[in-house]
This record gives C-alpha cells, sequence and structure tokens, in this order.
C-alpha cells in the first residue's frame, strides 16, 4: 500500500473528520505506549528508556552473569551501564565508554570514560589493556539521524561492524557480543559475516522497541576466536574492513 492511500480510502469512505479521529487515536496511542517506558525508568531511577530492551535481551538470551566483565560502547547517559551492574554484581566490572558524558551516577563495578572507543586516548587503552579480555561487548550506539533512510542505516552498520572489529581485539574466546542495528539492505549481509567468528547469531526485536523502529538488536554468542587475533574457526574466513563512525 502506498503512503498515505489508506488515508484517502478512509477519508473518501467516512470522511474528513474521522480520518481526524483516527489519526489523533492512533498518536495518542503512541504518546502513551512511549511514556510508559519513559516514566518507568523515571521511577526505577534509569535515565532512559533503552533499559528495558537490555532487560528484555538479557531475560530471553541471558548474556548478563555474575561476576562478568562487560565493554559498553555507547554507553551514555548509563541505562545500559546500570542495569548490566546490578546483573553482573560487586564481583563483575562494566567500563562504560561514551563520547558524552555520563547522565547518571554509577556504582563502584562501573568504571566510564569519557572518550572514542574506536580511537582509545591513553586511559582508555591502558583500561582495556588490563581488564580484557571481556565476556561481553554490548552496544546500543545509534548515529546522529539525518532522516535519509539509506544514510541512517548505512550509519548505524559501520558502528556495528567497528563494535565487532574491537570485539575481536578484547572479547575472550565463548564471549557474546550484542549490538543495536538499524536494518538496511546490508543487514543480512552483516549477520552473515559474524557467523564464522561466533557459534550463534540471534536476531531480537524487543517490544519495548516502538513497533514503526527499524532498530534491530544482533546477539552474536559463542566468540570462536582468541583475543586479538580475530580468527575464525572456519579455515579461510575473510577479515572484515570496517569503516570509521561514532555516536555523537
Amino acid at each position: 500500500m502506498r503512503p498515505g492511500s489508506w488515508v484517502g480510502r478512509v477519508h473518501g469512505r467516512y470522511g474528513l473528520a474521522n480520518v481526524a479521529v483516527c489519526a489523533y487515536l492512533i498518536a495518542r496511542s503512541m504518546k502513551k505506549y512511549r511514556d510508559h517506558y519513559f516514566e518507568k525508568a523515571k521511577r526505577e531511577n534509569y535515565p532512559a528508556r533503552s533499559v528495558y530492551k537490555l532487560k528484555e535481551i538479557d531475560k530471553a538470551l541471558k548474556i548478563l552473569r555474575p561476576g562478568a566483565k562487560i565493554l559498553d560502547l555507547g554507553a551514555s547517559p548509563g541505562s545500559w551501564s546500570l542495569f548490566a551492574a546490578e546483573r553482573i554484581g560487586p564481583g563483575g566490572l562494566v567500563v562504560a565508554v561514551d563520547l558524552n558524558p555520563p547522565g547518571a551516577e554509577f556504582p563502584r563495578n562501573v568504571t566510564f570514560v569519557q572518550d572514542d572507543a574506536f580511537a582509545p586516548g591513553p586511559e582508555l587503552a591502558r583500561l582495556l589493556a588490563a581488564v580484557s579480555p571481556f565476556d561481553l561487548v554490548i552496544s546500543d550506539m545509534a548515529p546522529k539521524t539525518t532522516g535519509i533512510k539509506l544514510t541512517d542505516q548505512t550509519r548505524s552498520l559501520e558502528l556495528c561492524e567497528c563494535a565487532f572489529e574491537l570485539s575481536k581485539r578484547h572479547l575472550r574466546q565463548g564471549g557474546h557480543l550484542l549490538v543495536k542495528i538499524f536494518q538496511g539492505p546490508d543487514f543480512k549481509a552483516f549477520m552473515d559475516s559474524l557467523k564464522p567468528f561466533f557459534t550463534t547469531i540471534k536476531g531480537f526485536k524487543p517490544e519495548s522497541s516502538r513497533a514503526e523502529s527499524k532498530e534491530m538488536f544482533l546477539a552474536a554468542l559463542g566468540a570462536k576466536f582468541h583475543p586479538d587475533k580475530g580468527e575464525g574457526a572456519s579455515e579461510g574466513a575473510a577479515e572484515k574492513n570496517a569503516s570509521g563512525g561514532q555516536r555523537d
């Protein structure tokens, strides 16, 4: 159906007034849905509603475990880091990285560094070297959107590729990678590019994501490679050259 065609059909059959009422009810329903998670995050002291996406993913996949070491890319404002810290407990550690300052106060098992994870400065480089390998790398990074669908999808893909490359240097064998990606023409190709390096690849669309959103989460489970090598278990696996990217 062409964009707006349903409006024309409803208008022709029921009149402009009813179309306006229908549009108002849909908009009010969507606002109520968004407000539910926004208000819930405020009540539970999370800086953003995105925490419920990670909660759903973890409930399904059990990727956050007590004592784990986690690298959180694009961590600001901090909801994912806070929830991860709760799940891993005092014996675990979250290294949270973002170009922007955090919007929350973190517990002792979270270390936040304001830096570019893909071009780390001395402080972050030393920290990554000291803590690696990680059990889990998570990324809720998203590009600054332009409104041009293909451009936004391409930039999202570049961020995912960079997170993947980073994971090959800092993820332990058997560890997991979780990234957010905007669905586009290269979505399946990126999924396929992960398969030689991980045991299982799963796509996940949380219920707390808006229905109209193109975001998906890819969970790459069971890394087959050793840190710093990035060699897939399959002989002859091609190296992936990621483009630069970062969340502003």
